[in-house]
């Protein structure tokens, strides 16, 4: 087990981890905020779900999850489907243009973080990528309510990473308030 003074550092390093978000959020198309981002990458990973499934990828309450389907929806990004074996529910996949926006938000990410993170090698790149899938499993499912000390959420919750800044780590977010 690492020294209190470890924690405490990592407590505010990844307070700092903003200021990445931000800079990730500069290079998305103004009508495309994170959320929508990684409700199409969730889609693309795991294909049609339903939007109770998609809130538990995302960690986020159906509040939230709804406002996200409903933007991407507006812009074509996705579609909702009745879903045949349950009418009250609805299938939720993408659409020809949630494919090529996909693929526009990949290149613009994969850009940035080629910029900034130009001088760093492959191995350390993937020693990150290791550490921050590795930190959100431990956190497990980090819905209000739903965490508790010790559990994880399903296995392929806690690896996504959308090219968008909420993907990362699949953070939480109050209901009430969004600006992106």
């Amino acid at each position: 087990m690492a020294a209190t003074s470890q924690y405490a550092e990592l407590a505010r390093q990844l307070s700092a981890i903003g200021a990445v978000k931000r800079g990730l959020s500069r290079v998305l198309p103004p009508d495309c905020p994170g959320g929508s981002a990684a409700v199409l990458t969730l889609l693309e990973r795991h294909g049609e779900m339903r939007m109770s499934r998609l809130a538990e990828l995302l960690a986020v309450d159906m509040s939230v999850t709804s406002r996200h389907v409903a933007h991407a929806a507006e812009r074509g990004w996705i579609e909702r489907a009745p879903d045949l074996a349950d009418r009250r529910s609805r299938i939720l996949r993408l659409t020809p243009a949630g494919r090529e926006l996909l693929d526009e938000l990949a290149r613009r990410t994969t850009e940035t973080f080629a910029r900034a993170l130009s001088d760093w090698t492959d191995d350390e790149v993937g020693q990150l990528n290791t550490m921050l899938a590795r930190l959100r499993e431990n956190f497990g499912d980090c819905r209000p309510g739903r965490y508790a000390p010790g559990t994880t959420a399903a296995p392929e919750a806690a690896s996504e990473v959308a090219p968008a800044p909420e993907s990362e780590a699949a953070p939480r977010e109050k209901p009430a308030r969004r600006q992106s």
